[in-house]
């Protein structure tokens, strides 16, 4: 009677610890893809930030290019007139 009583109580605890078990995975499983999901949200921010910044630095660069090339000329056509 004892030993049974036992068995149904060792399966109700295995029972009980597979629940857990499987809670805990399924818990870490969610924390995992939130965790997942939030890098590869901060690595897109990353990648647009970056790229941002390269088009700013593209059209500072053109910027300058376009200003220095009216300046030459500008200059090239004072240097003529004198």
């Amino acid at each position: 009677m004892l030993v049974k009583l036992l068995e149904i109580l060792l399966h109700g605890m295995e029972v009980v610890m597979v629940k857990v078990v499987l809670v805990v995975m399924v818990e870490n499983v969610e924390i995992v893809v939130v965790v997942a999901v939030a890098t590869m949200v901060v690595l897109l921010m990353l990648l647009l930030l970056i790229i941002l910044l390269l088009m700013m630095l593209l059209l500072v660069v053109v910027v300058v290019v376009t200003v220095v090339v009216e300046v030459m000329e500008e200059v090239e056509v004072v240097v003529v007139v004198v």
